[in-house]
């Protein structure tokens, strides 16, 4: 197959962990042919099909961590219609320009692209609000632009996390107790005056456990998950904000969770869904370019990108 892959820009991977590099690494070793682009790449001309300047690249032997870990073997500018598979893996914001590029993939699809994850549903599920559809899962959570909605979140809940609904990696996070210390002034930074929306929820000690990723593939939880746990003050188990990883047989408990969570998504065009888990509560559902391959397969031998092309291969046979 012809895979194009739409992401960040290739010199920029840390191959040593990325997960896009650990899909492309898989599919080259089964025969499968790489293309890449970044979003501003894609382009869309009246009474025209959806484009991209692409570049051919292949994954050489370099160490991991090495800058030379592809060549590139030409470039050209051809129909995303025309390649096998698409992978929008372009990491968050969800800003104006990812939601545009989805559009411009939407195009591709009526022209009989196969995009994954689909576009219309990266639009539909934006990864912090995505959770509100399972309460089931969720702990007590308010979205909301309303301060005083936010004061009496904290008055009822005593200890809270806000954080915004575009940011990634732990970005933005914040911790407020129940002496409210700073609550004033992380509302004025987050809310902006009433024109942003925030995220409230209520604080899950569990987090000193880890803030696992759970990944789901083709509907069907991965039986590994990665915790993230928290280091030193820090109250983010993010990998970007020094979280340790750490994986871990998912529990029954998240396995059922993972499964009622992927029976519902996995048919509107979901192929990858990483659910972030605290305890026994989702906190995040993310559909955007999900993580954690590498760090699953380095510690148990499961090899998370052999499953994700498995399925890749499978949904493009449909």
């Amino acid at each position: 197959m012809q895979l194009l892959f739409i992401a960040d820009p290739l010199e920029a991977f840390n191959t040593k962990k990325d997960t896009t590099f650990a899909m492309m690494r898989e599919a080259q070793r089964r025969g499968h042919t790489l293309y890449a682009c970044e979003p501003q790449h894609l382009q869309w001309q009246a009474g025209g099909q959806a484009q991209a300047q692409v570049r051919q690249i292949r994954i050489t032997d370099a160490a991991p961590g090495s800058a030379d870990w592809f060549d590139v073997l030409h470039t050209e500018t051809r129909s995303v219609a025309s390649f096998d598979a698409s992978l929008m893996r372009k990491d968050p914001p969800f800003d104006s320009e990812f939601f545009y590029a989805t559009h411009l993939l939407s195009q591709a699809e009526r022209e009989g692209a196969k995009v994954f994850n689909s576009p219309a549903a990266l639009r539909e599920h934006p990864e912090k609000l995505a959770v509100m559809e399972f309460p089931q899962f969720l702990g007590p959570t308010l979205v909301t632009r309303d301060a005083q909605a936010i004061r009496a979140f904290h008055a009822q809940h005593q200890d809270i996390i806000l954080k915004p609904l575009d940011g990634m990696g732990g970005m933005g996070i914040f911790r407020v107790k129940a002496d409210g210390l700073n609550l004033g002034s992380i509302i004025e930074t987050l809310n902006q005056g009433g024109r942003t929306s925030v995220m409230v929820q209520k604080f899950l000690p569990e987090i000193s456990a880890g803030d696992k990723r759970v990944l789901i593939i083709g509907g069907k939880p991965v039986p590994f998950c990665l915790a993230r746990i928290p280091q030193g003050n820090e109250v983010r188990g993010n990998l970007a904000a020094g979280g340790k990883g750490v994986a871990q047989p998912l529990s029954p408990s998240n396995q059922a969770m993972a499964e009622a969570i992927g029976a519902q998504l996995a048919p509107r065009g979901l192929l990858l869904i990483g659910l972030d888990v605290i305890g026994e509560h989702i906190t995040e559902i993310n559909v955007t370019s999900p993580t954690c391959f590498q760090e699953i397969q380095q510690q148990t031998g499961c090899d998370v990108a052999a499953l994700f092309i498995d399925a890749l291969e499978l949904a493009c046979k449909v």
